[in-house]
């Protein structure tokens, strides 16, 4: 059987992202955008109370599973990425395994996903610095004007080189890990509050309702893992970087998430976490390095949730750009708005299109008196977060469909078993996350089924778009999701 490890170069489609800077991101570069997407801190802070107060003291162990989960996906994932080097992902991978009218609607689903991630994030960007704002000062201060700010930043951080990017993502990511292994080295050293224990480990405290909304969170927490393979361009030997990069981000997240859920137990007791989680979930883990570590230590995780919301849009709005970038080398977007800058680099006007669109939403929300955490944040996100579990499923059932088509020597594991197994998990996750979605929005049961119904709507507008291409612009449609020219 003949190798392939790369789809015929005659395939290929002059690439409107060729002047990107090739080889500049090494595996840390890489998984540092996509942690800090994940924004450890945040998730911590903001959502792993939620977790606790409706699982217990076995919520660690959804952190856990969902990790898991994720590591099996990337396993097919990862492989798949050897042999296409499209800098769709997502879409790319989808094409090449069901065909153009199904990668079409992915790429729409991936566009609006991510946006909505990002979009989203302005919003609890506002809600945080006030929050941070308040406790420090005293003084309260309108969310709108931070938000605007933050769309001002993070527009300015995307416009300048990836590199620039990367160490401003090193840094906040150091800072906020940082911070939450104070609070557990804290923990530790005295003992919790009754002895440290591994009962979040017992069946009994897994084995319970509440366990499936455990892991409706976790499965949000690591949105954006994926995204690794979108800086295959830029990335030195993408052959090693990509998969270490994915599989390092994955189990960091997975193992950190649960360990520091474990600490925040353990800095209670089981008896008492979930009571406090439920009385007051924003402040549980302020409270606990209070108590563990000092006063001071609380100041500084307030300022730290700030750079942690931060690290995550500029993640987001650099995987975001670099979609937008390869919409447009397809043809289905405008080919402007695959320009890069002469001197930094960089695909500025996707990134100033994002933020022109960023403002609107976050102007709208705030024009209708929305709350930004309540509405802004969760409203937006959800649709955004369903959509691409629902893109890592089509990814994972297209897998093993495109390694059916080529030749190619990877084993029966990483092209068959892994991608069928992430299928049945993912699967799972999507009906979780469905299931308990009013857990994450608060919302009345209209506008979460709205919220539901947004991603398989924009997935459907694909088949549609795929048959106006093939019959208006054939060209386009024959070259979509090709190899591009090296």
């Amino acid at each position: 059987m003949s190798v392939t490890t790369n789809e015929p170069p005659k395939e290929g489609v002059p690439s409107a992202t060729a002047g990107l800077r090739s080889g500049s991101l090494g595996t840390a570069d890489i998984a540092f955008f996509v942690v800090s997407a994940a924004a450890p801190l945040t998730v911590m802070a903001g959502v792993a109370p939620l977790a606790i107060m409706l699982g217990g003291i076995g919520a660690p162990v959804g952190y856990l599973l969902a990790g898991i989960t994720l590591a099996v996906f990337a396993v097919g994932f990862t492989t798949m990425s050897r042999h296409v080097r499209s800098g769709g992902a997502f879409y790319a991978f989808v094409t090449r395994g069901l065909g153009r009218p199904v990668g079409i609607g992915a790429a729409l689903l991936a566009l609006v996903g991510y946006t909505g991630m990002e979009i989203g994030v302005y919003g609890l960007l506002g809600s945080a610095t006030q929050d941070t704002v308040h406790a420090l000062f005293g003084t309260d201060v309108p969310w709108l004007p931070i938000s605007l700010a933050g769309l001002l930043l993070i527009g300015y951080g995307g416009y300048r080189s990836i590199e620039f990017g990367a160490k401003v993502l090193g840094v906040l990511l150091v800072a906020e890990t940082g911070i939450l292994v104070l609070l557990a080295g804290g923990v530790l050293v005295k003992g919790g509050a009754h002895g440290l224990s591994a009962a979040s480990l017992h069946p009994d405290h897994i084995l319970i309702p509440g366990t499936a909304a455990v892991l409706a969170f976790a499965f949000a927490a690591f949105t954006g893992f994926e995204s690794t393979v979108i800086y295959r361009r830029e990335a030195r030997d993408p052959e090693r970087t990509v998969p270490r990069a994915t599989y390092f981000a994955v189990g960091f997240l997975g193992l950190f998430y649960a360990f520091v859920v474990w600490i925040a137990i353990q800095a209670f007791g089981n008896d008492e976490v979930v009571r406090a989680a439920a009385e007051d979930p924003g402040g549980l883990f302020f409270t606990a390095i209070t108590v563990y570590v000092g006063g001071w230590a609380a100041d500084l995780m307030h300022v730290l949730i700030v750079t942690s919301v931060i690290a995550s849009l500029l993640a987001f709005h650099n995987a975001i750009n670099r979609y937008v970038l390869a919409l447009a080398e397809e043809g289905l977007l405008p080919r402007r708005l695959g320009r890069i800058h002469p001197r930094h680099r960089s695909p500025y006007l996707a990134g100033m299109a994002q933020t022109v669109l960023g403002a609107v939403v976050v102007l709208a929300f705030w024009a209708a008196g929305a709350d930004p955490y309540g509405q802004l944040l969760l409203w937006v996100n959800t649709p955004g977060m369903i959509g691409l579990l629902f893109l890592q499923l089509l990814t994972a059932i297209a897998v093993p469909c495109y390694f059916r088509r080529v030749s190619h020597r990877e084993g029966i594991l990483p092209t068959v078993v892994a991608p069928i197994a992430a299928t049945v998990l993912l699967t799972t996750a999507i009906v979780l996350v469905v299931g308990h979605i009013d857990l994450f929005t608060g919302a009345s049961a209209t506008v979460n089924t709205i919220l539901v119904v947004t991603a398989p709507l924009v997935f459907a507008t694909g088949f549609p778009l795929a048959w106006w291409l093939r019959r208006r612009r054939p060209t386009a449609y024959a070259a979509f999701a090709t190899e591009p020219a090296e």
